[in-house]
């Protein structure tokens, strides 16, 4: 998964074959078959897989105790450096709607369903406004939109100015959070 991972982020899905994961993950190419019947079926695993390595960093990174807007901020932080960690994740995720749809479809369920609970979650300790569960939803995809879309950003800029960027966009989604998510009831 690491190679397809790599592969992928570097090339694309639709250049990523065979013969090249296979080759930066130190096989031969008919290795792969002994753990996938074809590309695709790689193609459909490894959005979710890498997903899930996502979602456990962002777990590592928010301290236990940690509550309402820090708590936010922390998820955030931790986006931000599981994608600097990892620079192919944002081509793996924006092209697997075309190239591997159930892996998609299956990441934004698994990733939006457990944002929702941990808001809802939240809401219940009195840490956000109140919101009905269907506004959690709408709220937890236009929070996810954001994350992409800076990441997108962060992801244009040169190493130099990357860390200086990201600290800026950091802020300004937690001031814009604050304002309206996070504010005074």
């Amino acid at each position: 998964f690491a190679a397809a991972a790599t592969c992928v982020g570097k090339y694309g899905y639709e250049e990523a074959s065979i013969g090249r994961i296979a080759e930066l993950a130190g096989v031969a190419n008919g290795t792969f078959y002994n753990y996938f019947e074809n590309r695709q079926e790689l193609f459909d695993q490894l959005l979710p897989v890498v997903g899930d390595q996502l979602l456990q960093h962002i777990r590592s990174r928010v301290g236990d105790g940690t509550v309402g807007l820090e708590r936010e901020r922390q998820r955030l932080t931790a986006y931000f450096e599981f994608f600097q960690e990892n620079p192919g994740f944002l081509r793996i995720l924006d092209e697997a709607e075309v190239f591997a749809p159930s892996a998609f479809k299956q990441h934004i369920k698994k990733f939006s369903t457990r944002y929702v609970k941990a808001l809802k979650r939240q809401m219940e300790r009195g840490e956000l406004r109140s919101f009905s569960e269907d506004e959690l939803e709408a709220i937890v995809y236009i929070l996810m939109g954001a994350r992409t879309y800076l990441t997108m950003i962060s992801s244009r800029s040169t190493t130099a100015t990357r860390k200086r960027g990201d600290a800026s966009r950091i802020e300004t989604y937690m001031k814009l959070i604050e304002g309206g998510l996070f504010g005074k009831k």
